[in-house]
């Protein structure tokens, strides 16, 4: 794995709006050596079917433009216990976070997001 930065989702659905979140998101998106994890596919993937819209052409968009990682076991094993410290500090934490921020904390990356609950947290670029 080669990558500064793994994208959240967070940060995607703001770059497909258009937000000035989206905006601040770009630079990581476009011009850097990137990451998403495919937790976060599945999270946009289930957003997208919500909101009736196709996700068929920012999928295709996603995968040209990010490496896109599996669940390992490794990350898994890390984000259990990533899982169980944060959920004692921080409401609303959830597994996907945890396997989020395992993958970047495992590459020595930083994750670009605007989400709260990353708020705080030293891997983290916040929007």
């Amino acid at each position: 794995m080669s990558f500064s930065y793994v994208i959240d989702s967070y940060a995607w659905v703001e770059y497909f709006r258009g937000t000035n979140e989206g905006a601040a998101a770009k630079e990581y998106i476009e011009k850097k050596s990137n990451a998403t994890c495919s937790i976060t596919i599945a999270e946009l993937a289930e957003k997208y079917k919500r909101e009736n819209k196709d996700f068929s052409e920012d999928y295709h968009f996603i995968v040209s433009k990010s490496e896109i990682i599996d669940l390992s076991g490794d990350i898994a094993l890390a984000a259990g216990e990533i899982n169980f410290e944060s959920k004692k500090k921080i409401k609303n934490w959830g597994m996907s976070d945890s396997i989020i921020l395992a993958t970047a904390r495992m590459s020595n990356a930083k994750v670009v997001t605007g989400d709260e609950h990353f708020r705080n947290l030293n891997e983290v670029m916040i929007n």
